[in-house]
């Protein structure tokens, strides 16, 4: 995980996770990551419009974005 958070940031990446709060409440969210730490990462979360903080182990699942292909 903390691989793929430190690629994004420096590829600038968006990416999709499904997030899982406290309170267990679920989430799926696109984000752009700024900064990776041992056990938390900041990202701007376009869901909310503004940065957030996420702790790595509530992240249940996180890859690039699907790209919707469109034809004439």
């Amino acid at each position: 995980m903390n691989g793929l958070l430190k690629r994004a940031v420096e590829s600038k990446e968006v990416l999709e996770m499904i997030y899982q709060n406290n309170k267990g409440e679920l989430s799926q969210r696109r984000i752009q990551v700024i900064k990776v730490s041992e056990e938390s990462f900041s990202a701007y979360c376009f869901t909310r419009k503004q940065q957030r903080t996420f702790k790595v182990n509530n992240v249940l699942s996180m890859g690039p974005t699907h790209k919707v292909r469109r034809s004439a």
